[in-house]
């Protein structure tokens, strides 16, 4: 049985205010372990994607801190202790200490994954 952790993951995004690590799994999914360590939007980071928006769905736990899924039509806002499901066509702000941990359909996962490795915080598609 496949496992991963933190620091085992075999990707990694390092950006501003934001620390990610990544491991593909069998059975085509990805967990992610991010940590954001400063107040972020991801919503500039997602420009260029279809809908500028991230394409992939996240089902996952917040460990600690407090983070916002922005949907078309409404906010979600999910604390320490929440797990959750979100789907595809979503942005992200997320409070200083946030840590969470998801899992995610691999291939949806890259297209985003891929767009925010290149993509300085702030900038413009």
């Amino acid at each position: 049985m496949p496992k991963a952790s933190r620091q085992t993951a075999s990707d990694s995004i390092d950006g501003h205010g934001f620390e990610g690590h990544y491991q593909d799994l069998e059975g085509g999914y990805t967990v992610g372990f991010e940590t954001f360590t400063e107040d972020v939007d991801m919503t500039p980071r997602l420009q260029g994607l279809p809908g500028d928006t991230c394409a992939s769905a996240h089902w996952g736990y917040v460990l600690k801190g407090r983070l916002t899924y922005r949907l078309r039509d409404h906010d979600e806002v999910l604390e320490g202790g929440d797990a959750f499901y979100v789907p595809p066509e979503h942005t992200l702000v997320a409070q200083a200490g946030t840590e969470l941990v998801f899992f995610s359909p691999s291939a949806e996962w890259h297209e985003t994954a891929d767009r925010i490795a290149k993509k300085p915080e702030g900038a413009r598609a």
